[in-house]
């Protein structure tokens, strides 16, 4: 009995120590911060103005299909034209090539060579807008209407906004007369949404001549109007890119007459495979980015909250299931599995040989090309399967710095301009910022707005908008980045 009184008092002391020195980390936790930046001064944008441009550009109709012969490309050449008239200032002093493909580069050339130079990017491609949806939208989506504070059309937030921001903020800089000292490029593919040649065909030629950036920032994560751990804003900077690879799952079997079907099918076999694959999905885990970009929010949280995020050593399993609630919070947390396309018989009563699947892996930075294969591979075995990644598959881009000017510039304009913490983060979709990594170190994908969780629903959705406020700030944190890192 003695002994046990002895193991308990000694329990109930190591509890107590565990939770103070728990509740001490927590109250002296301070978030790892880069060395300060000093901002150049704000630069003065006229909203009325990028709205009218934004309202103008929407009206293009550059709709990316899946099928090329589709794209009306009179609408590419209409904007491109439409951007050398509208921003005479800006073309007057940058070099403008257009690629063969119709992608662009702008190089406003500094003073110093001997600096590497800043690429800005924005797509002009939009995805299509469904014949059936169109009437759901408050506006015609190619409109560009003006109505309720905000430019609306497909195109306003992905990603034209970005684009004239971009053009804006150049135009502004350029009409005060103001020169950089480092080189300032503007890379704007025209196929983003479809595969982004236009970017990668940019980036040989860049390679080619030899460049290296200091850091690239195109569109991407946003700022969280209410971010779901703390409440409050928060600045959402993906410094990696999931890696995207498509694994086609082809099922053998004898084909004939579906009236007298033999024990094992290609669909059955097919349909095993699909259902093994999905369900043993890559477990989740608080790391790297997205943990780092936690606890840059953590201060800002309740205490139990902080408290657990500054301790996920121990407190792990509850982040992870609080944050999986969530499909895209839960998508940054591990390498995701979804199937997506089936071919099989073109009549419903013939067996055929073979029936396909499609899944679509979006991989993080943990996995690679090669583990993931291997872990479908286990799964189908004993299958008569075959597996074979589509062209194309890639792993995660690599995880870029947060102790770099880029990074530094960005976290401290998103504190001025929208009173939001930067926190890295993983960027789940694609962008064409990856193909931009041969030239440069650091790739940041973010779009300086503050949106709701709510809004981003607007992304390849209906009723896309975007307030005037939120693109005149978007214009002047675009200027105000250029000023501070190349002036």
């Amino acid at each position: 009995m003695a002994t046990f009184i002895r193991l308990f008092s000694l329990a109930i002391l190591l509890v107590g120590l565990l939770a103070s020195y728990l509740v001490l980390r927590t109250m002296n936790f301070v978030p790892p911060k880069g060395a300060p930046v000093e901002l150049a001064l704000a630069v003065q944008i006229d909203a009325n103005r990028a709205a009218q441009h934004l309202s103008e550009a929407i009206r293009f109709q550059t709709v990316s299909h899946q099928n090329p012969a589709d794209d009306d490309q009179s609408a590419w050449l209409g904007l491109r034209a439409w951007l050398i008239n509208t921003y005479p200032k800006f073309h007057a002093i940058a070099k403008r090539e257009e690629l063969p493909n119709g992608a662009l580069l702008y190089t406003w050339s500094g003073t110093d060579p001997g600096l590497p130079p800043i690429i800005l990017m924005a797509h002009q491609d939009v995805v299509p807008v469904a014949k059936d949806a169109e009437s759901l939208w408050k506006a015609p989506p190619f409109s560009g209407a003006i109505m309720d504070g905000a430019v609306w059309g497909r195109g306003s937030i992905d990603d034209k906004g970005s684009l004239i921001a971009l053009m804006e903020a150049v135009e502004t800089l350029a009409e005060k007369g103001t020169t950089p000292k480092r080189t300032v490029m503007i890379v704007s593919g025209q196929d983003e949404e479809v595969g982004g040649t236009g970017a990668t065909a940019v980036a040989a030629l860049l390679e080619q001549r030899g460049i290296k950036a200091e850091f690239v920032l195109d569109e991407g994560l946003v700022v969280l109007g209410q971010h779901p751990l703390s409440g409050t804003p928060a600045a959402l900077v993906a410094v990696t890119e999931k890696g995207y690879a498509t694994l086609r799952l082809t099922a053998r079997a004898a084909g004939g007459h579906s009236s007298s079907p033999p024990p094992n099918t290609a669909v059955g076999s097919l349909a095993k495979g699909i259902v093994n694959i999905t369900a043993h999905p890559f477990p989740m885990t608080l790391k790297g980015p997205m943990l780092e970009g936690l606890l840059q929010i953590a201060p800002q949280a309740d205490f139990v909250t902080r408290m657990a995020v500054v301790n996920a050593w121990l407190f792990e399993p509850l982040i992870i299931k609080a944050a999986s609630k969530a499909p895209s919070a839960a998508a940054g947390l591990h390498t995701t599995i979804a199937p997506t396309m089936l071919e099989g018989s073109p009549k419903d009563n013939v067996l055929p040989s073979a029936a396909i699947a499609r899944i679509n892996y979006r991989l993080s930075p943990e996995d690679s090309v090669d583990s993931v294969f291997e872990r479908a591979r286990e799964a189908v075995k004993g299958l008569d399967i075959d597996l074979q990644w589509e062209p194309g598959a890639s792993g995660a881009s690599a995880v870029s710095s947060t102790g770099s000017l880029g990074y530094r510039t960005i976290a401290a304009l998103n504190q001025e301009i929208f009173s939001a913490p930067s926190a890295p983060s993983v960027m789940i979709g694609g962008t064409d910022g990856r193909k931009l990594e041969p030239v440069a170190k650091d790739v940041y994908r973010f779009l300086p707005v503050e949106l709701s969780l709510t809004d981003t629903a607007m992304y390849h959705g209906q009723n896309e908008h975007i307030s005037i406020d939120s693109l005149a700030k978007a214009s002047g944190f675009y200027a105000r980045l250029i000023a501070t890192t190349a002036m």
